[in-house]
């Protein structure tokens, strides 16, 4: 058991999953799930810590991948289009979906200190949903990002701090 985002789970079986919801998602809609856009998701997959480009431009180049960052960037967009990748404005960076498959709205936690990442089942979706229609706004992409203390952090500064 590994910790991610803010609780315990099987990180093998979370890779796998990941990798073939991924794989299946591609074939069913006719995507080409490239060599190079598979490794930066599993990458993401297996390092389950949101990551900057250039941290995955790093890995890739370790392995003998081109150095280049468009390679980086254009497998980044595919994977985030395709709902295989969240970016976090926050950080400026990606982490893999943890729940890849599903259509959902993610919102996400992130810690101040340790700027941990977990990804949450809660939705806006339908509060903000009904409140764009009332006002006639169609919702076309919603980035929910919500920032305090993980309870490890919190644990270490010994107190009760939030934002």
């Amino acid at each position: 058991m590994h910790t991610v985002g803010f609780g315990q789970h099987d990180h093998a079986a979370c890779v796998g999953s990941g990798l073939r919801a991924a794989e299946s998602t591609c074939a069913e809609h006719g995507l080409r799930l490239t060599k190079g856009r598979r490794r930066v998701l599993e990458i993401l997959l297996q390092e389950h810590r949101a990551m900057g480009a250039y941290d995955i431009l790093s890995i890739l180049s370790d392995e003998g991948y081109a150095s280049q960052p468009p390679v980086v960037y254009r497998a980044l967009d595919f994977l985030v289009v395709n709902g295989f990748v969240h970016k976090i404005q926050k950080l400026n960076a990606y982490v893999a979906c943890s729940h890849p498959g599903n259509e959902h709205t993610p919102v996400f936690l992130i810690c101040r200190a340790c700027e941990t990442v977990a990804e949450t089942t809660a939705s806006l979706k339908a509060t903000l949903g009904k409140a764009a229609t009332e006002m006639g706004f169609d919702i076309e992409t919603t980035v929910v990002e919500a920032e305090g203390l993980c309870p490890d952090c919190k644990k270490s500064r010994g107190s009760g701090d939030t934002v």
